[in-house]
């Protein structure tokens, strides 16, 4: 069993800067844990003082139930794989995957025995006597897996391993990622920047900002009921819309006012919205959920396209709200078959039981519409 725990952890640089702060983790037996966060989030400073290569400057951090904080990196038993590979330009592919098991003094049989059978898992039997610098960014990183995979660590950490991939080679390692970790039954601690990564890879995620844990949860949970604005503006991609709106709350219908421009919400906002009636409220909206109006749209929104990305699966519309003093932008994904020109105006409808309403102060959410 190979459970980690951070309990009120941080991270302090000598200038005062908090890198991690007060962090509060669990990771279960065999769980794929995603670290997710922009640049600066904490992300890589989480995954370096687990495995020790960065002291702890409050809090305890335990391994199976054993605090670690002053064990050496190599009584930790971390492999750690980051985007630089980190791979021995001197050495082959086998010995770069039979290192780490020459240094715990395994006969030469074994570790031939485990070197090749991992290189036949990850399709790299036939580079074994072929140096890292003639080998591609892919292969490359498929190796430093297979160094830390041989060795069977008691935690795998990933810092970004696919950044230097290109897309085709990316959509390969993630699977074969997915696939050895559920193999393997291992722990894992993955960090990355890119939402597709961590929805499809992680059993639940952690959103980082500024070094402090937003939420976790479910990648599709945090999706659907993000927190708070920061959560909903950094799962997803494109992000959630976030408008600045009032809400006018009357007895048969409520409106929402953005701007100048007003949305009808009908009898779909519950009770607990009506201490924001006359009040700001910051709404979201996923750009999937932002739709062309049709003839029979009571209530359409009119905007201007400032800009098209033409994805062959959709069409992203880059609209603004008009006629509105603050010109608020909205992105809508749209059918591939949309006709859209740029400078076009059109009308664009929003499904009310689609919306999330975030307090402009707290930015904590407040209701979550229909998920």
């Amino acid at each position: 069993m190979v459970e980690v725990v951070l309990s009120d952890v941080s991270r302090v640089h000598a200038d005062g800067t908090r890198a991690i702060s007060h962090l509060d983790l669990a990771v279960a037996d065999g769980e794929l844990l995603v670290l997710m966060g922009p640049s600066g989030s904490g992300k890589t400073t989480t995954l370096r003082v687990v495995a020790g290569l960065e002291p702890v400057s409050e809090g305890v951090i335990t391994i199976d139930g054993r605090v670690v904080n002053q064990l050496r990196p190599g009584e930790r038993d971390v492999a750690m794989i980051t985007q630089e590979h980190g791979l021995y330009p001197h050495l082959d592919v086998f010995d770069n995957l039979g290192f780490a098991l020459r240094m715990r003094g395994l006969p030469a049989a074994e570790i031939e025995q485990r070197v090749r059978a991992e290189a036949r898992v990850l399709g790299l039997s036939r580079l074994l006597r072929r140096r890292p610098r003639t080998l591609s960014a892919g292969a490359r990183q498929k190796v430093a897996l297979g160094r830390a995979t041989t060795r069977v660590p008691r935690l795998f950490e990933m810092d970004e391993p696919l950044t230097n991939l290109d897309a085709a080679q990316r959509h390969r390692m993630r699977d074969e990622i997915a696939q050895l970790q559920r193999g393997l039954g291992v722990t894992m601690l993955y960090a990355t920047n890119d939402q597709a990564e961590a929805m499809v890879l992680g059993d639940r995620v952690a959103v980082l900002c500024d070094g402090a844990l937003e939420q976790v949860g479910p990648p599709q949970q945090l999706y659907d009921r993000p927190g708070n604005l920061r959560v909903a503006t950094t799962v997803g991609s494109p992000p959630m819309n976030v408008l600045s709106g009032r809400l006018d709350y009357g007895p048969a219908a409520s409106w929402l006012w953005m701007g100048q421009l007003p949305l009808a919400l009908g009898g779909h906002l519950p009770p607990l919205l009506r201490r924001y009636d006359g009040r700001a409220v910051a709404v979201g909206v996923r750009p999937e959920h932002v739709r062309q109006a049709a003839p029979s749209d009571a209530n359409p929104v009119g905007v201007r396209v400032r800009r098209l990305e033409r994805l062959g699966s959709a069409t992203l519309a880059f609209c603004a709200l008009e006629p509105s003093d603050e010109h608020l932008p909205l992105v809508a994904r749209l059918s591939p078959a949309a006709d859209l020109r740029v400078g076009e105006h059109i009308q664009v409808a929003v499904d009310p039981r689609r919306l999330h309403f975030f307090d402009v102060d707290s930015r904590d959410a407040v209701w979550h519409g229909d998920t």
